[in-house]
């Protein structure tokens, strides 16, 4: 459990995640990058679940855009089809692990600038069941996950009100589930033409 939340404009794409990470079998707490770039084409990947899952999926985004007919759109299109060929080697990790189903799960998102479309583009996947496809969803302008916490909090790209956002989601996820899931430091991911770059906006 732990906060992504998007907002996207044609020029612009914002991301932000917390950083509390904790190891599945033991519940040592640490903290974990859930946003990393592709800066050379202005490109982000952000999750919500699996630590590992994530890592592999950038691993494989990051060698594939290397190739010289990189695109994000062919990226975008690829990476449903890529989760549901990695998941079952995942699922059966956490299954020989003794893990309950909750760890079982990942949100994804894939965003960043598209010179074919002259815009910011961004893309969510989710994946809870190895007998259904990945779920793959454009995103038009925002997304919150949890959204619970933000149902009456307008959306906003500025610093004060995202830190607030994810303040908010960390407090409702720990109570609802009555041990800490979600804080640490909250990390913004921000693109817009000719910039990428990751900022620590605080202790949540």
């Amino acid at each position: 459990m732990s906060i992504l939340n998007v907002l996207l404009s044609a020029d612009q794409l914002v991301v932000t995640v917390d950083t509390w990470a904790e190891d599945a079998i033991s519940g040592q707490a640490s903290a974990g990058a859930k946003v990393l770039l592709i800066p050379q084409h202005q490109i982000l990947l952000a999750t919500r679940g699996s630590a590992q899952f994530f890592l592999r999926i950038y691993q494989l985004s990051l060698e594939a855009s290397f190739r010289a007919d990189f695109t994000l759109e062919q990226l975008a299109a690829e990476l449903g089809r890529v989760i549901d060929q990695l998941w079952p080697n995942y699922a059966k990790a956490v299954a020989e692990a003794g893990l309950a189903a909750e760890y079982c799960t990942t949100e994804l998102v894939l965003g960043g600038w598209s010179p074919k479309n002259g815009r910011m583009m961004a893309t969510a996947y989710a994946k809870h069941d190895a007998a259904v496809p990945a779920v793959v969803q454009p995103i038009t302008g925002q997304l919150s996950s949890p959204g619970e916490p933000l149902q009456d909090w307008p959306p906003s790209m500025a610093t004060p009100a995202l830190f607030e956002a994810g303040r908010r989601q960390a407090q409702w996820l720990n109570e609802r589930t009555g041990r800490r899931v979600a804080g640490g430091r909250l990390l913004l991911g921000f693109l817009q033409p000719g910039q990428a770059v990751v900022k620590d906006l605080g202790a949540l």
